[in-house]
């Protein structure tokens, strides 16, 4: 087994404290218990799952098939010029 030098132990493991009702944590402990967790993994699983799908919640969508129609159709159409838009991309990143 590799011996991890202390700046990767650092990035792989943190402490993440938060205050919780007694009948949540009932509710958490007795879930994680069921499910052969420990509460911190229940509670990171859960929190991981929760997550992905907040992302996948902006990244997929549903269109009826007129939806999907007009949607291609403002895909396809020339876009018009925007100044705004324009001076939004120019601007230096704030990383830069």
């Amino acid at each position: 087994m590799a011996v991890l030098d202390k700046t990767e132990k650092i990035k792989r493991s943190e402490v993440v404290n938060m205050r919780i009702e007694p009948n949540q944590l009932d509710l958490i402990d007795s879930a994680a218990s069921l499910s052969g967790k420990t509460r911190s993994a229940f509670m990171l699983d859960a929190a991981y799952r929760a997550a992905e799908e907040a992302l996948l919640d902006r990244r997929l969508f549903r269109l009826s098939d007129e939806q999907w129609k007009a949607f291609n159709k403002a895909l396809d159409t020339s876009p018009t010029k925007n100044e705004k838009l324009i001076e939004l991309l120019q601007a230096p990143t704030p990383w830069e």
